[in-house]
């Protein structure tokens, strides 16, 4: 009988000690460009075993990398283009999944396994044409060429479609009484509802657009348009791979990206869309 009542708690350990142990592995290399990035020169970055912890830490990598690069002028078009990304992202995904999971109209499946179907498509695939069709609309360096292929996304679709789905169908009806137009609905009925699947979808999308590395590097010659990606690239030429140099601008890097997630995070909660609803 005591045997039995220990079972579940052992099981959680268990459970615990492996996402633990999970966890730290992905934590590592996190850890050790950190710490590449505050050694200084007389340090063996390659020691064996590694070294965490810095014997002389020094900021001297990270001012380096700024005043010899303008990597204030990459972040700050990393944060356009990641910004202007994620707005319209949502703003047309939302649109297209709202009738897909609320209208009724002819073709409305075929339409939607369609767009699901897109997302078996590598971007390879529709690389080529995407920068023709850029080019002859005059796309090429710009911030508006660097957002053209990510202004929506089948995956951005699909999810919200499924999260407008599992709103109640009374909310929706009580807002057509008061008179609110499809358009109202979808947007002070609709959207407040979905909030978490807004946040989810706007941290993928974020993410994505900010670590995007191989469409900026097509789509632009001209450094003034570089994002953080294509500047870090350009410090392996410039210092011939100096390691720490390169950490420094990886870590300047993908901050912004861990503040996003901590800042969004908390939103990310269950929907209350059916408290408005009591049966």
């Amino acid at each position: 009988m005591q045997h039995k009542s220990l079972s579940p708690v052992w099981r959680k350990v268990w459970t615990y000690a492996l996402l633990g142990a999970i966890a730290v592995a992905m934590l590592i290399p996190l850890v050790w460009l950190i710490s590449t990035s505050l050694k200084s020169p007389a340090e063996d970055i390659f020691q064996f075993p590694p070294q965490f912890l810095p014997s002389q830490p020094t900021l001297q990598n990270f001012a380096t990398v700024w005043k010899t690069h303008p990597f204030g002028r990459y972040l700050v078009n990393s944060v356009i283009v990641s910004v202007l990304t994620v707005v319209l992202n949502l703003l047309f995904c939302s649109l297209a999944a709202y009738p897909l999971a609320r209208l009724d109209f002819k073709g409305k499946d075929a339409i939607f396994t369609a767009i699901v179907a897109t997302i078996m498509i590598p971007f390879q695939i529709v690389m080529i044409p995407l920068y023709i069709l850029a080019v002859q609309l005059g796309l090429r360096n710009t911030y508006l060429g660097l957002i053209f292929p990510a202004i929506a996304s089948a995956f951005g679709i699909f999810l919200l479609r499924q999260a407008f789905q599992g709103v109640p169908k009374e909310l929706e009806e009580a807002a057509r009484i008061d008179g609110c137009t499809e358009l109202g609905i979808w947007w002070y009925v609709m959207l407040p509802s979905i909030r978490p699947a807004l946040v989810t979808l706007a941290i993928f999308v974020f993410i994505g657009s900010w670590s995007d590395f191989l469409w900026p590097l097509i789509i632009l010659d001209r450094p003034e348009y570089y994002t953080l990606p294509l500047g870090v690239a350009t410090l392996a030429g410039t210092f011939s791979l100096d390691w720490r140099l390169i950490a420094a601008g990886s870590v300047i890097s993908i901050a912004p990206i861990l503040l996003f997630f901590v800042l969004m995070q908390r939103y990310v909660v269950p929907t209350e869309a059916s408290s408005g609803v009591k049966g």
